[in-house]
C-alpha cells in the first residue's frame, strides 16, 4: 500500500507542477479560442490539437485539444507564435508568426481530408493485423475484443503461431521454448512463470512481434523464437489515458489506469492495475498398477479439485527527458506483488486387481503465497543527423522474492485415520541485471546498407530454500532426504555484429552473435557444485526479395539454444500427490537448433495471405519423463490392518534426451469483405521425430536403457471472426483447436476451446463497453495416456474453468483510432523490409 501511496503522491505533484503557467507573477495570461470543423460535413472535430509555438523559443510549445463541440480555449502568455491545428487524418492548417498582446478568437477553422495520410491510417488500423518484416512478424492486436479485460496470455492465444496450454504455458508452433521479452528486453513483468503474465493487461499492449528466427541482434535463448511485447506509450501532447474497470465470473475482477503527460521537454507514463482472481481448475489420473509378468497388481483413481485465489498489484512508472530533438533519456520504475491462497483437495479411491475398492482417502493442500518484485532501468538514446544512425544504451535491475508455505493433511476414510500433517515451505530469490548497448550506422545511397553491433551483459542470480517434513505441534520436522538449497548463477556475456543491405527489391542481412556463459550450481545441505562454462557462436542470415508492396519473400537461418529455466532445474518435488511428484533436474544441459524459414506473403485488396514452410533440427532435447522411484506409499488397511494397500511412487522429470527433428508448414489468411468485417484463419502442420536412448539406474541398482524414439504428426488450427451486429454492437469469435500429440512416454488428445466477445462504444465513443466469454464449452482439457514398464495412467487436467467478464474501458483526451494501434513511429512504418535497430 506504501508504493500505491508514494506513486499517486509522485504523479499529482509532477501533473500540478507541469501544468502551472510560468513567470505568472510578472505576466498576465491571455486565452486563445475557436472552433475547428469538418470542410465537408460541417460537424464538430472532437479531439483536434491546437499547437501554439513560440517564435522567439521554438523549444517553448503550449497547446489543447478540442471538446465535442469542437472548441479550443488555450491560456498563454502575450508573444509571437506559430499556430497549427491538426487532426489525425486531415490537412494541417497553418497561421505563423501571429501576434498575441490580448485574448484572440480564431474563429471557425475548417479542415480538409487529406486522402495520403487517410489511406496510411486505414492500411495499419484495418487491413489485417500482420506485417512482415526481414526478421519478424508484427501483429497488431488493440481491436481484438476477445482480450478485453483479460491479460497477456490471453491476448498471446489470439496471436497466430501462439498457443498457451491449460497450464498457461505460452508455445510458438507447437513448441515451448519461446523467449518472452518486454519492449525488447527481459522483464521483471514478463516473469519466471505463467502467472507474473498474468498481471499485465491486455489493453495494455499495442503489438506483439513474433520472431520464429530471430537475428543475431536478439539474444540466442529460445529454439522456437521470441515473442516481443511491445507496451503502448502515447506520443499526443497533453495529458490523456484511459481507466479500464472489469468483473467476472468465477469471481475475477480489477481495474487498470493508464496515465501519459506528455510536454515538449519529458514525458511522463504510468501503466497501474489492480486484479483479483478465483480460479477453479480440476484434474483426474485413473492408474492402473502392473505385476511384473504384465497382469495388473491394482487400481487407483485419483480426483482432483483446485482453487486458486489471487490477488495482484503491478504498476509502471516512468520518466522520459528530452535533451533536444536528437537524444533523450527514460526512467522507469516496476513494482509488482501477488498474494493469494491456493487450496488442493486430492480424493484417492483404491482398488485391488478385481476393481474391489479396498480404502478411500483424502489429501488435502491449503498453500499459502506471496511474490513481489521491484525492477528499475533507464535506457538512454542518441539520434544522429543521418536518418537511422542511433546508439543506445541501457541499464535494469530487478529483484524479487517469492514464498510458498504449504500444509498437507490426508486422512483414510472410514475408519477416520489422521497421517502425518506434512509441511514444504518454498523461499525462492531471484536477482537479475542486465547492461545493453547498441549502434547503427546506415550508410550507402539512400541509406540503403545498414551495419550493427551491440553488446548485452546478462547476469542472473536464483536461490531456492527448500524444506520439507513432519509438522507436530506446530514445529516443522525437516525431513532431510527431501530438503536442500539450491543456489543458481547464470552470466551471459554477449556481443554481436550484423550487416544489412538492400539492391533496388532484394535485401539480405547476415549476423553472427557469440555468447559466453558462465553456470554455477550449488546444493548447500548435500555440497554438490557443479560449473558450466561454454561459449557458442550464432550465425544468422536473412534474405528477402520484394516483388511489389503487395507481395514478398524471405528465407533465412539462424542456430539457437535453449537453457534450462529454474522450473526445470528445481531439485525439490511437489508434494500435493504423494504417488505422482513432479521435479526438475539440475544437471541439464542447454538444447541447441539449427532452424530455417522460407517465408511469403500476399495481399490482394480485401485478402491477405501469409505462410511459410520450416525446418528445426535440436540435439541434447530435455523432455519430461515419468519413471518410477521404487518407493510405495503404505496405507494401513481398515479392513485387513496385516495387508497395507502400496501404491508406487511415480516422478516426472526433465533429462537431456534425444535428437527433435520439426519439419512444418503453417498460413494465415486474411479477409476483410467490407470495413469493420475481418476473418482470420491461421493453421500450423508440423511432423516431429524423436530419436536418442536414455540410460539410467533404476531402484533396484539395475542399469537400464530404454528407447525414447517417437514420431509424431500434429496440427493447430484457429479460426477467428469479427463481425458488426445491429445497434452498432461488434461481435468476435475465435475457436482454436489443437490435434493429438505424442511423445516419448505419452499421447495427448485433442483440444477445442472457443471465446466470444461483444462490445460497443458509448458515451460518444468515449468508452467501450465489452463482454467476453472465454471457453464457451467449458471444453478447454489436458487429456493424456502415459505407460511405463509397470504403471499406466489416463489423466485429466483443466487449468482454469469457463470464465465471463464484462469490462468498461473509458478514455479521456484520447482518440478511439489511438487505441486500435494507427499511430506510427520509427518501429511500425509501412517498409515491411526495414532494418531496425530499436528493438533487442
Amino acid at each position: 500500500m506504501k508504493y500505491i501511496l508514494i506513486l499517486a503522491s509522485l504523479l499529482v505533484f509532477s501533473l500540478a507542477n507541469s501544468q502551472r503557467p510560468q513567470n505568472q507573477n510578472r505576466l498576465q495570461s491571455i486565452t486563445v479560442t475557436g472552433s475547428v470543423f469538418d470542410q465537408e460535413t460541417g460537424q464538430p472535430l472532437e479531439y483536434a490539437t491546437l499547437v501554439l509555438q513560440s517564435v522567439r523559443r521554438p523549444d517553448l510549445i503550449t497547446g489543447g485539444i478540442t471538446d465535442s463541440s469542437g472548441k479550443f480555449s488555450v491560456e498563454t502568455f502575450p508573444g509571437q507564435y506559430n499556430v497549427r491545428v491538426e487532426y489525425l487524418g486531415y490537412k494541417t492548417y497553418e497561421l505563423p508568426n501571429q501576434t498575441f498582446r490580448a485574448s484572440t478568437d480564431l474563429g471557425n477553422i475548417s479542415l480538409g481530408i487529406d486522402a495520403e495520410q487517410l489511406e496510411a491510417v486505414e492500411v495499419v488500423g484495418e487491413r489485417t493485423t500482420v506485417e512482415l518484416r526481414l526478421d519478424k512478424k508484427v501483429y497488431n492486436v488493440g481491436s481484438d475484443l476477445t482480450v478485453r479485460g483479460g491479460s497477456v496470455t490471453d491476448v498471446l492465444d489470439n496471436v497466430p503461431s501462439v498457443t498457451v496450454d491449460v497450464e498457461g504455458n505460452i508455445s510458438l508452433r507447437g513448441n515451448e521454448s519461446v523467449r518472452i521479452l518486454i519492449n525488447g528486453k527481459p522483464s521483471a513483468l514478463s516473469g519466471l512463470n505463467p502467472e507474473t503474465l498474468q498481471q499485465l493487461p491486455a489493453e495494455a499492449i499495442e503489438k506483439v512481434e513474433v520472431i520464429t528466427n530471430p537475428s543475431a541482434r536478439y539474444d540466442a535463448e529460445g529454439t522456437a523464437g521470441i515473442l516481443n511485447i511491445v507496451l503502448k506509450q502515447s506520443k499526443t501532447a497533453g495529458l490523456n489515458g484511459s481507466v479500464n474497470v472489469f468483473a467476472g465470473t468465477p469471481d475475477n475482477f480489477g481495474g487498470a489506469v493508464s496515465l501519459n503527460l506528455r510536454r515538449e521537454k519529458f514525458n511522463i507514463f504510468t501503466n497501474t492495475t489492480y486484479r483479483y482472481r478465483d480460479a477453479p481448475g480440476n484434474a483426474l489420473f485413473e492408474q492402473e498398477n502392473l505385476n511384473p509378468d504384465g497382469t495388473t497388481a491394482s487400481f487407483q483413481d485419483e480426483i482432483r479439485n483446485y482453487q486458486r485465489q489471487s490477488d495482484g498489484f503491478n504498476t509502471n512508472v516512468g520518466f522520459e527527458y528530452f535533451f533536444d530533438d536528437t537524444s533523450s533519456i527514460t526512467n522507469s520504475l516496476v513494482i509488482r506483488s501477488r498474494g493469494g491462497n491456493s487450496e488442493t483437495n486430492i480424493d484417492f479411491f483404491n482398488f485391488d486387481a478385481a476393481l474391489n475398492p479396498t480404502i478411500e482417502r483424502n489429501r488435502f493442500t491449503n498453500e499459502d503465497n506471496e511474490d513481489e518484485t521491484v525492477q528499475y532501468s533507464v535506457n538512454f538514446v542518441k539520434r544522429f543527423k543521418r536518418d537511422g544512425h542511433i546508439l543506445t544504451a541501457d541499464y535494469q535491475y530487478s529483484r524479487g522474492n517469492e514464498i510458498e508455505n504449504s500444509i498437507i493433511n490426508e486422512v483414510v476414510l472410514g475408519e477416520n485415520i489422521n497421517l502425518p500433517t506434512e509441511q514444504t515451505i518454498n523461499d525462492e530469490t531471484q536477482e537479475n541485471q542486465l547492461v545493453q548497448f547498441d549502434y547503427v550506422l546506415p550508410f550507402g545511397e539512400d541509406n540503403q546498407s545498414q551495419f550493427e553491433l551491440g553488446y548485452r551483459g546478462t547476469f542472473n542470480n536464483f536461490n531456492t530454500d527448500f524444506d520439507f517434513g513432519i509438522l507436530e505441534d506446530g514445529n516443522l520436522d525437516v525431513d532431510p532426504n527431501f530438503s536442500n538449497e539450491l543456489n543458481y548463477k547464470e552470466y551471459v556475456n554477449a556481443a554481436y555484429a550484423q550487416l544489412g543491405s538492400k539492391f533496388n527489391k532484394f535485401n539480405i542481412l547476415g549476423g553472427l552473435r557469440m555468447e559466453a556463459s558462465d553456470i554455477g550450481i550449488e546444493l548447500v545441505n548435500t555440497g554438490e557444485v557443479d560449473n558450466k562454462d561454454y561459449v557458442d557462436w550464432f550465425p544468422s542470415l536473412f534474405l528477402g526479395y520484394e516483388f511489389s508492396q503487395e507481395e514478398q519473400l524471405t528465407l533465412s537461418y539462424s542456430r539457437r539454444l535453449r537453457r534450462p529455466r529454474n522450473r526445470f532445474i528445481n531439485p525439490f518435488p511437489s508434494r500435493s500427490s504423494n504417488t505422482n511428484l513432479f521435479q526438475g533436474n539440475p544437471d541439464l544441459d542447454p538444447t541447441y537448433t539449427n532452424a530455417f524459414d522460407f517465408g511469403y506473403l500476399k495481399r490482394w485488396e480485401k485478402l491477405t495471405f501469409n505462410t511459410s514452410a520450416y525446418y528445426n533440427r535440436s540435439t541434447g532435447v530435455f523432455q519430461f519423463i515419468q519413471q518410477e522411484t521404487g518407493d510405495f506409499v503404505e496405507i494401513e488397511n481398515p479392513d485387513d490392518p496385516g495387508n497395507p494397500v502400496l501404491v508406487p511412487v511415480q516422478r516426472r522429470t526433465p533429462v537431456n534426451l534425444a535428437t527433435d527433428e520439426r519439419i512444418g508448414w503453417e498460413f494465415t489468411t486474411t479477409y476483410v469483405p467490407k470495413r469493420s468485417w475481418r476473418l482470420t484463419w491461421n493453421l500450423n502442420l508440423f511432423q516431429q521425430n524423436i530419436r536418442g536412448d536414455y540410460t539410467f539406474t533404476n531402484f533396484l541398482g539395475e542399469e537400464v536403457t530404454q528407447n525414447f524414439d517417437a514420431d509424431n504428426f500434429t496440427w493447430f488450427t484457429r479460426v477467428s471472426a469479427k463481425i458488426p451486429l445491429p445497434y452498432q454492437i461488434d461481435f468476435q469469435s475465435n475457436v482454436f483447436y489443437r490435434g493429438p500429440t505424442r511423445n516419448a512416454q505419452s499421447e495427448n488428445k485433442g483440444i477445442l476451446s472457443t471465446n466470444l466477445a461483444f462490445s460497443k462504444d458509448i458515451i460518444k465513443d468515449k468508452a467501450t463497453l465489452s463482454l467476453n466469454v472465454s471457453d464457451l464449452f467449458n471444453s478447454r482439457k489436458r487429456r493424456s495416456e502415459v505407460r511405463t514398464d509397470n504403471v499406466f495412467t489416463y489423466s485429466e487436467f483443466q487449468w482454469r474453468e469457463r470464465q465471463i467478464t464484462m469490462s468498461f474501458l473509458y478514455r479521456f483526451n484520447e482518440q478511439q483510432d489511438q487505441r486500435n494501434g494507427r499511430r506510427r513511429n520509427g518501429n511500425g512504418g509501412d517498409d515491411d523490409f526495414e532494418f531496425e535497430g530499436s528493438s533487442r
